[in-house]
């Protein structure tokens, strides 16, 4: 069992999560989507693993099926159609606001307002829909327009808490400002660990707001399963993932372990979001969010990182 949690930031502070969420993208963004079988003993076993009264912090998006619909969102609704006391022992928090059919952010009245209902009716009633988070922000409006339209949406009842993603600190201080955000999501890992990276969790943490750190494992490079892909990467080809190594064989645990459990160490409020579409990957990922890093292992991170420093995402 998973016991290490996590509260989430700002107005959703009441929310108890695991420490380690469940990224749910590969289960249907890929040219052979995984089983709803497969899929949902992936979901379901990490729910099952946690004490009660903590919630699994879900990820999802309008967009994460195949030709950028919303099959994700659907997978999800056949899961709690058939589990449905599962749907309140789940925090739910869905990107969309793009165009349809396009990675091209829309920030529009009416585009918002079609993304969030279309969510809404690919989950069916089945699953609350608690945190919406523009995937992008287009450039076309400003933060308050983005703040008057998702208070608007609360308002109405379509969710909870406002997020956002792939943001930069400064709109993270602004949006602060004038909308309550619960959760910003930024890729954070030890790969993509630059300054605009650290910028995010700091002023994050200033404003009790939770990062919500997604390819916590470097887009697969930082596991023992990397494979050659790493040779396209200049920091792979030294003693990099060796020093990493050695640090988790000395804890006993796996290097994509010892990946996620760094990323939880940068904060309370910093929510590591591995995905997998596996059980087996699932409770290993949960497992990472108990480990603790000792400070000798931070010592040893903290000085490979200075003779390779990450780059922002």
């Amino acid at each position: 069992m998973a016991h290490t949690t996590a509260k989430l930031g700002g107005p959703a502070s009441g929310v108890v999560i695991a420490k380690v969420g469940h990224g749910l993208m590969r289960m249907t963004w890929t040219p052979t989507p995984v089983r709803d079988e497969q899929a949902f003993a992936a979901i379901k076993g990490g729910i099952d693993a946690l004490p009660p009264g903590v919630k699994m912090f879900l990820n999802s998006s309008e967009f994460y099926g195949q030709g950028l619909t919303t099959g994700n969102l659907e997978l999800l609704a056949r899961f709690f159609e058939k589990y449905p006391d599962y749907a309140d022992r789940t925090f739910l928090s869905v990107k969309g606001g793009t165009v349809p059919g396009r990675l091209e952010a829309d920030g529009s009245r009416e585009n918002l307002r079609r993304s969030v209902d279309a969510i809404l009716k690919a989950l069916r009633g089945k699953k609350k829909l608690d945190l919406f988070e523009p995937a992008r922000l287009d450039r076309n409006y400003n933060i308050e327009h983005y703040a008057e339209v998702l208070n608007e949406f609360v308002k109405e009842g379509k969710f909870d808490y406002i997020g956002l993603s792939a943001v930069g600190a400064e709109t993270v201080r602004r949006a602060h400002k004038v909308m309550p955000v619960a959760a910003v999501e930024i890729e954070v890992s030890l790969q993509a660990y630059g300054k605009q990276t650290k910028d995010v969790i700091a002023i994050c943490k200033r404003l009790d707001i939770s990062v919500i750190a997604y390819s916590p494992l470097g887009r697969g490079l930082l596991t023992d399963r990397g494979g050659d892909s790493r040779h396209s990467s200049s920091r792979f080809q030294d003693d990099f993932l060796d020093t990493l190594s050695t640090i988790a064989n000395r804890k006993g645990i796996t290097l994509a372990q010892l990946s996620i459990a760094w990323v939880g160490s940068l904060g309370d409020h910093v929510i590591p979001l591995p995905g997998s579409s596996k059980v087996k990957r699932t409770m290993e990922n949960l497992r990472a969010g108990d480990v603790k890093l000792a400070t000798e292992d931070l010592e040893d991170i903290a000085q490979l990182l200075k003779k390779h420093p990450g780059e922002d995402a």
